[in-house]
């Protein structure tokens, strides 16, 4: 049998742009179902919107962090 090489094109990514991906992916998962329905709680926002929000935002990070990784800016 014969191996095929496979070529991955990793992109022009420095490693600042890298970072911030995997920091702008983490807030969302974690800061944004906590922290975000929090300070709308004090603006006196209903917890229906709070939940959908929080729920929102976790939902946006995975799959950010999800392209992250299929894309192999970084890997898992």
């Amino acid at each position: 049998m014969t191996e095929t090489e496979q070529t991955v094109n990793v992109g022009s990514y420095s490693k600042l742009t890298k970072i911030s991906m995997m920091i702008i992916s983490m807030l969302l998962i974690f800061a944004g179902p906590t922290y975000v329905p929090y300070a709308m709680s004090h603006l006196g926002i209903n917890g229906y919107v709070q939940t959908g929000v929080g729920g929102t935002l976790f939902v946006v990070g995975i799959l950010f962090l999800l392209y992250i990784v299929d894309k192999k800016i970084i890997t898992a």
